[in-house]
C-alpha cells in the first residue's frame, strides 16, 4: 500500500526509529515526534492517516492528550502503547477514542495488520476487544 501517513509519538528516540523503519518498509510515510504538543503542532488532516502513540510521555500523557480539547478533536485512528498498562488504563484509552492498544514491547505484525485494518475503515481493531 502507498499513500498512508502514521504519526508516531514516542518519547523514546530509539523506539521511533525502528516503528518508522518497520512503517516505511511496508510504504508508509512516517512522521514521529517526541511529544503531543510536537505532534499537533505539525498536524493537517489529510487521507488515510493513523496515529501510534505512547501512553507514558513527559507532561501530557498520551490518554490525557486524547482527553484534551486538542487530542479529542482529531479525526484520525489511535493506536495507544504503553510499557505499562492494565485493564483500567485500557478501558480508558477506548473511552477517549482510541481504536486499539498495545502493550510493549510490540509485535510488529499485529500492530501492522492492525493499522492497515484501521486505515481500511475495518473499525475497531481485535486489540482492544476484553
Amino acid at each position: 500500500m502507498s499513500g498512508e501517513t502514521i504519526f508516531i509519538v514516542d518519547d523514546d528516540e530509539a523506539v521511533r526509529d525502528s516503528l518508522k523503519l518497520l512503517l516505511e518498509s511496508h510504504g508508509c510515510r512516517v512522521r514521529d515526534y517526541g511529544s503531543t504538543r510536537d505532534f499537533f503542532r505539525d498536524y493537517r488532516k489529510e487521507e488515510r492517516q493513523c496515529l501510534v502513540l505512547d501512553h507514558h510521555l513527559p507532561g501530557e500523557t498520551g490518554i490525557e492528550f486524547l482527553e484534551s480539547g486538542d487530542g479529542a478533536n482529531l479525526r484520525v485512528p489511535v493506536i495507544i502503547v504503553t510499557g505499562g498498562g492494565d485493564k483500567t488504563l485500557r478501558a480508558r484509552a477506548t473511552k477517549a477514542g482510541a481504536l486499539a492498544y498495545f502493550d510493549k514491547p510490540i509485535n510488529d505484525s499485529e500492530l501492522v495488520t492492525t493499522i492497515f485494518l484501521l486505515l481500511d475503515g475495518a473499525g475497531s481493531a481485535p486489540e482492544m476487544a476484553p
